[in-house]
């Protein structure tokens, strides 16, 4: 960047005079369910279920009563969603013989019917390659159909980052709390080791892991994983660059020989392609990238200078209607100096990059996830499979350098057919990115008008606490990136 934002001291992350929140202080989960262990200070969740007790969660179901007027459903979702996502040619979870018990935590989860991915049968002994596009699919949702249908499967799910592996087990911890006995385990690095050899000491069915950190289990001996029979790789096309390859090759060399391998990627680079002729015999591949559109998400970009950023990032602030925010920057220092900016302004804001305390990460992304914040000011640490239904907002304050990561970025608004919008800052030095990320997406990005149509990206969902928020200033009140 050819001018640097104005250093005004470091931002204070996560912490607001409007919403109050201090990150450093421990605080009951509002979403997960009692057999569910919040993220910790320097520790990951490992959840053992005990057996579900009818007559303590609700009544006896017995042989032929309707066992669905027992479930504890959330509040139905009527948000509008795009006919890619509900094109389902008419299946029902039910249609995939899987366990009522499974059904069950499937249908508190509030999903209702399959997507098109999750309709894929994965109870087959085949290896799997799966692509499809960033934000309409919901990986984790698929992942969990196939490990707990099969309690005794032992499964090793590898993610490329610490908070897509905490979302994983979270899922999974509720999808699976009707099956007794599940035991579910997530470690990354960062964490402390002897907790994750305490754990590891027992039988777990799944482990949700970080490939450095699963790798470094493995060869202490601690994780023993020659009988693991499935290994599931979300992200696939980041697991499988430069920066993890050799460790994934290095898991593999650890596996069975008859294990089965999945793999889920929104883009299906040379990198995935030379894995899969290598480790992957005769494999079993979906691509849904012609059949989903990014047409849940309404594109514009707006022509500034790096001068007049936070300038316009006020403006929009004041003349959207934000569920919530994430706001995307290409470095961790203007990371938090934004983060800064807007906390002046009067909004509430959390801010996150790779370079943060584990447990301040933890907490920042647990607290954004429960609707604590607003806005949240990050790097690209948060591009990858992280779904928080409430955003419907995603604000390129820097805009990516190639097309991947600009996929990425904005399908985290549009979750699963939302609607949603991405908006895009885009100075001088940008416009050669802009026009090569249109056409190697085949999308069109347009020019923001004076006034958007609410109907594009919002809807009836309020999950942020609407005290967090202060009273919007004015545009033109606060200060610019200099």
């Amino acid at each position: 960047m050819a001018t640097k934002m104005e250093n005004t001291g470091p931002a204070v992350m996560g912490l607001n005079t409007h919403n109050r929140q201090l990150l450093g202080q421990p605080k009951a989960p509002s979403q997960l369910g009692p057999q569910t262990v919040s993220a910790q200070p320097g520790k990951e969740p490992m959840v053992t279920q005990k057996p579900a007790n009818a007559s303590q969660e609700r009544p006896g179901i017995r042989f032929g009563d309707d066992w669905k007027k027992s479930l504890q459903l959330p509040a139905k979702d009527s948000r509008v969603k795009t006919s890619d996502v509900t094109a389902t040619k008419g299946n029902e979870f039910e249609d995939y013989c899987l366990k009522r018990e499974l059904l069950m935590g499937i249908f508190e989860m509030g999903w209702e019917k399959p997507s098109p991915i999750q309709v894929i049968d994965a109870r087959t002994s085949k290896h799997r390659q799966v692509t499809s596009l960033s934000g309409q699919h919901g990986y984790p949702q698929c992942l969990c159909l196939k490990e707990y249908d099969h309690l005794k499967l032992k499964s090793i799910v590898i993610v490329p980052t610490r908070e897509l592996a905490l979302q994983v087990s979270q899922i999974s911890i509720q999808i699976s709390k009707h099956l007794g006995g599940v035991k579910v385990m997530a470690t990354t690095g960062g964490t402390n080791l002897r907790d994750d050899i305490m754990r590891l000491d027992e039988e777990v069915h799944v482990v949700i892991a970080t490939p450095g950190r699963i790798l470094d289990l493995i060869k202490k001996g601690i994780a023993k994983v020659d009988k693991v029979q499935m290994m599931v790789m979300d992200e696939a096309d980041k697991l499988l660059s430069q920066d993890f390859v050799v460790i994934i090759e290095d898991i593999i060399g650890f596996l069975s020989k008859n294990r089965q391998i999945l793999l889920y990627s929104a883009t299906f680079p040379i990198s995935v392609q030379k894995f899969m002729a290598k480790h992957l015999q005769k494999p079993y591949e979906i691509n849904l990238m012609e059949e989903l559109t990014l047409k849940g998400i309404t594109q514009y970009y707006a022509y500034v200078t790096e001068r007049q950023k936070v300038h316009c990032l006020n403006t929009l602030f004041s003349r959207l209607q934000i569920n919530q925010s994430i706001i995307f920057c290409n470095s961790t220092q203007r990371v938090e100096l934004l983060a800064k900016k807007i906390t002046q302004l009067g909004y509430s804001c959390f801010y996150i990059h790779a370079k943060m305390m584990q447990e301040y990460r933890n907490r920042v992304f647990h607290d954004f996830r429960n609707g604590l914040c607003r806005n949240l000011v990050c790097t690209d640490l948060f591009t990858r499979g992280i779904d928080i239904q409430a955003v419907n907002v995603v604000i390129n304050f820097d805009f990516p350098r190639n097309a991947e990561t600009y996929l990425h970025r904005i399908g985290r608004s549009g979750r699963f057919g939302h609607l949603g919008l991405a908006i895009n800052l885009i100075s001088a030095e940008d416009r050669f990115n802009l026009k090569t990320t249109e056409d190697q997406l085949m999308t069109d990005i347009k020019p923001i008008p004076g006034s958007i149509d609410k109907s594009l990206y919002v809807a009836e969902f309020h999950s942020v606490n609407p005290d967090c928020e202060a009273e919007a200033p004015q545009p033109g009140e606060g200060s610019e990136a200099q």
